[in-house]
């Protein structure tokens, strides 16, 4: 490369001769470059109409370049440039356009064959400049790490859902969404009250599993009212609202429910006026099975073993879906409340449900090496084990 350099310096001016080069291309969608087109640094050395390497013409300076496309494109659009490209010559089948910022002097330049959005910007540069170019295209575009052509096969997604997740209704990994307090300017202050209420759940015992984080736009409205002197409106007179809509950015946290969800299927038997399990809310609102009866159904159902197993583990026993539907906490507005399912419906669900005899299917989070009842469906729910040992909260 050093010998290849000094051939372009001027020993007279100190200077390196300049090469017609592309500075870069219009194209903003750097994922959809590829090889056949115009790349940030190709050395342009010829041209020519037709592929046949006599009748190409080298190209000696951008102005010069330009005023051989624009002879060129009254007699057809299309052409081939032949470019150096590291240590490779490769000829390009490209299209000739004229620059639209140039109304009063006319200049033209090249575009990509198959991108019309593709379009190359020139200039004189160094050799120097057109490698550096060259090394950043060459990220861009790399061959070697592209992979194998790719070929669509067809999935059962049917059967595998089927197989994998009998209870459809649920997506496996859950989320909440925290939005900034009134108070909060920066995303840095939400992250940390959502890593808050992440560690604070894992450390009174709930089996949480972190999966990732993400910022997310959230549309949020505000009404403000006017009047005609813009004066505040007197309670006696007529208001006159209007909407203003802002985005603010929150915090969403994906994390699954224990390392598996356990399903127990509840089924009273005459007599019963109960399904023989209490419930509470926790502060980070997730609902805690905190006693089980006896010769219960819920003890038939297994729930009795996991509730002595988690106090002896020191891990809470928590419900992540009843009747299939999540009864986990799904968001925490601006007011600093926590969004969950209401208590007392739960409490009705269950009522109902012993009223009329009918079983009932409670869902329940999974921690680290827990033993299953016999009783449970082990294929009622997906086993999405954590990658490598099981996840601690980060310390904050």
């Amino acid at each position: 490369m050093r010998k290849y350099l000094s051939m372009f310096k001027r020993k007279d001016m100190g200077s390196f001769q300049t090469l017609v080069c592309v500075k870069h291309v219009k194209q903003e969608v750097a994922e959809e470059w590829d090889e056949s087109m115009p790349l940030p640094g190709d050395i342009i050395e010829g041209f020519a109409e037709d592929d046949v390497d006599v009748l190409y013409a080298p190209a000696k300076a951008k102005s010069d370049l330009s005023s051989q496309l624009g002879k060129i494109s009254q007699r057809g659009e299309a052409i081939w440039v032949k470019v150096r490209r590291g240590d490779s010559i490769l000829k390009l089948h490209v299209r000739i356009m004229q620059e639209k910022s140039s109304m009063l002097q006319r200049k033209f330049t090249i575009k990509a064959a198959r991108d019309d959005r593709h379009v190359a910007v020139l200039g004189d540069l160094t050799l120097e400049q057109c490698t550096e170019l060259q090394e950043m295209s060459r990220r861009v575009v790399n061959v070697d790490y592209r992979g194998y052509s790719q070929k669509a096969v067809k999935y059962e997604w049917k059967l595998k859902v089927a197989t994998y997740l009998p209870d459809q209704r649920s997506i496996v990994v859950s989320s909440i969404l925290f939005a900034p307090l009134q108070d909060e300017y920066s995303i840095e202050a939400t992250t940390a009250r959502c890593m808050a209420w992440f560690s604070a759940a894992v450390s009174s015992g709930a089996p949480l599993v972190f999966v990732n984080i993400q910022t997310e736009q959230i549309t949020t409205s505000e009404k403000q009212n006017f009047s005609g002197s813009g004066r505040e409106i007197s309670l006696g007179r007529q208001q006159n609202h209007t909407t203003t809509m802002q985005m603010v950015k929150g915090i969403r946290l994906w994390f699954l429910p224990g390392v598996a969800e356990v399903l127990l299927e509840l089924t009273p038997e005459p007599g019963e006026a109960r399904f023989g399990m209490d419930i509470k809310r926790i502060e980070e609102g997730f609902f805690c099975v905190y006693s089980v009866s006896k010769r219960s159904a819920a003890d038939r159902a297994g729930l009795l073993q996991l509730y002595e197993e988690a106090n002896k583990s020191g891990h809470l026993l928590l419900i992540s879906r009843l009747e299939g539907k999540s009864v986990m906490p799904s968001s925490a507005s601006s007011d600093g409340l926590l969004h969950c399912c209401d208590h007392n419906e739960l409490r009705g669900i269950l009522s109902s449900a012993i009223d009329q005899m009918d079983g009932i299917q409670v869902h329940i989070m999974a921690w680290p090496k827990q033993t299953r009842p016999a009783t449970s469906r082990a294929d009622a729910a997906a086993v999405l084990q954590p990658p490598g040992p099981y996840c601690s909260p980060p310390r904050l």
